[in-house]
């Protein structure tokens, strides 16, 4: 079974790549689901999309990320110690300091499917701006982060966290730039990272 039947399942009709991307940003949604949805979006962002049965694929593709761009002896910057500990077998080094490290290790809230970004907030970037951290990014997530939009993503974290809402709530949208999306206005003066999506099937 492919990754996108994987991902997708069969027996519906499929709408295309194209039929989504041809559309406006400003048409209304097409019926599809909200993973098929983020996953074009994501892609015609620049993203570099790694889905994964398990967590032991999870660690062999981030060996091959790690691998594929040379990172071996260059540290992960990573603020969150939960994700430290999760990936403390793995052969990557941590350090707490920008300055060290090419590469932003981190978790995200949601993975908004109407654009295809990363929500996140101060639970990932404490204070940080999105152009104080690396050029390159791995983002850690499972299937059960997808929502369809932003507005729904707000709503779930303030039903987490209650009156004790994150600051620092922003979006990762504008990756590398790519054929698709290199004359985008939008993404004019943009903070552009290399960003790695390690996505965990965990419904």
């Amino acid at each position: 079974m492919g990754l996108f039947d994987k991902l997708f399942g069969g027996g519906k009709k499929k709408v295309t790549k194209e039929t989504v991307e041809t559309r406006g940003v400003h048409m209304p949604d097409l019926n599809i689901p909200v993973d098929e949805k983020f996953t074009i979006y994501f892609k015609k962002n620049g993203g570099k999309f790694i889905y994964c049965d398990s967590f032991q694929e999870v660690s062999e593709a981030l060996n091959n990320i790690v691998q594929e761009n040379n990172w071996d002896n260059h540290p992960f910057f990573a603020m969150n110690p939960m994700l430290q500990e999760r990936f403390a077998k793995e052969n990557i080094k941590f350090t707490n300091n920008t300055n060290e490290s090419e590469v932003f290790f981190t978790t995200c809230e949601h993975l908004i499917a109407q654009n295809g970004s990363i929500l996140v907030c101060s639970n990932q970037l404490m204070e940080k701006k999105l152009h104080e951290l690396p050029g390159n990014i791995i983002v850690f997530a499972t299937t059960s982060q997808l929502v369809e939009s932003i507005g729904e993503g707000l709503k779930k974290i303030k039903k987490k966290h209650g009156h004790s809402i994150p600051a620092n709530i922003t979006t990762l949208k504008h990756f590398r730039a790519t054929n698709e999306n290199s004359d985008d206005f939008l993404t004019y003066g943009s903070s552009s990272k290399n960003l790695y999506l390690l996505l965990l099937e965990d419904l």
